[in-house]
């Protein structure tokens, strides 16, 4: 004769089974649908805000506002918020269409900025140009100065780690449905020089980036929030940057905007200008590769003097539309 439960035994049954329904998520309440509509909704706004240039083709000037007292080319000029959001004006005012604002160098051996004291350079500087309805990307490697920065406005995180150096960014840059400048990157400045290390500089920087983009995808980031950077000049020599302008199209093969970050970098010495000049007299480098970058379809350029930046696409612009 089979063994039936007792009614106490069933009772605990059903009383186990009870709490472990009460347990489990309430996966019926979420309207998955609704939440993609509305990731996408912000994707869309984060585009938008970050698709200034309304000629067709255009790559966007992003103009760079260091607000710390390090940098290699301008460190300590825009330090103070007052100082930094009049250059941010001029910035625009000479060509911009967005302006990058950092609070923490990434100079070759430039140490680590708490986050707090990065949020106090940078928080104030964001909102203020918000405000003023000026375009706004951060650049920061941490997921919290990030996070702060998109809710006073922000529309584009530029992440010289691309994600690495915090494992909250791809969550923070996913659920704001932000722009996403995923740079290649191997390490901090203080030790990046000793990483300069490339069977084949242009295949091995495009399969490390292709990785990144792969795994930030599986942890949330849509494609179409992403924007690659090579990295000249993060752990690469002088001649491996050339190698890695060279082989732009490699880069724009992964299928994603590209953003072309050239600007005063030490490999340009030499090359349109004295050896031994400051960063500064590196600017017409800079736009020639302005230039050759947007005729390979450059999503973007970020440069520190976008004059003559402007000026060089504008003269583009003459010449497609003659021989259009």
């Amino acid at each position: 004769m089979t063994d039936l439960p007792s009614r106490r035994e069933r009772r605990i049954s059903e009383a186990s089974r009870a709490r472990a329904a009460a347990a489990e998520p309430a996966t019926v309440a979420i309207d998955l649908p609704a939440l993609q509509q509305e990731a996408a909704t912000r994707r869309r706004s984060a585009r938008a805000a970050g698709a200034a240039p309304s000629t067709p083709g255009r790559a966007r000037i992003m103009g760079i506002l260091n607000v710390t007292p390090d940098s290699f080319s301008d460190g300590g000029e825009h330090h103070r918020r007052d100082a930094a959001v009049t250059h941010a004006r001029r910035l625009v005012a000479d060509g911009a269409d967005l302006v990058d604002v950092g609070g923490e160098s990434t100079r070759p051996g430039a140490p680590r900025v708490p986050v707090d004291e990065e949020q106090r350079r940078v928080l104030p500087v964001v909102q203020d140009l918000v405000a003023e309805g000026i375009t706004v990307s951060v650049d920061t490697m941490n997921a919290a100065t990030a996070e702060r920065s998109l809710e006073l406005g922000a529309s584009i995180v530029n992440d010289v780690s691309g994600g690495l150096a915090d494992p909250d960014m791809a969550r923070v840059v996913a659920v704001s449905g932000a722009g996403f400048v995923v740079m290649h990157w191997r390490g901090h400045s203080d030790v990046m020089h000793r990483n300069a290390v490339y069977e084949d500089a242009v295949e091995d920087v495009r399969r490390e980036l292709e990785l990144r983009v792969a795994e930030l995808i599986v942890l949330g980031v849509h494609p179409d929030q992403v924007v690659v950077d090579p990295g000249l000049g993060f752990a690469k020599h002088g001649r491996q940057n050339w190698e890695i302008l060279a082989g732009y199209e490699r880069f724009a093969s992964l299928g994603l905007p590209v953003l072309v970050a050239a600007s005063r970098k030490r490999f340009l010495a030499g090359v349109g200008s004295d050896p031994d000049a400051a960063p500064r007299d590196r600017d017409l480098p800079t736009a020639a590769i302005t230039l050759l970058a947007a005729e390979r379809g450059a999503w973007g350029v970020r440069v520190h003097d976008p004059a003559p930046n402007r000026a060089v696409l504008d003269v583009w612009d003459a010449w497609r539309a003659a021989r259009s």
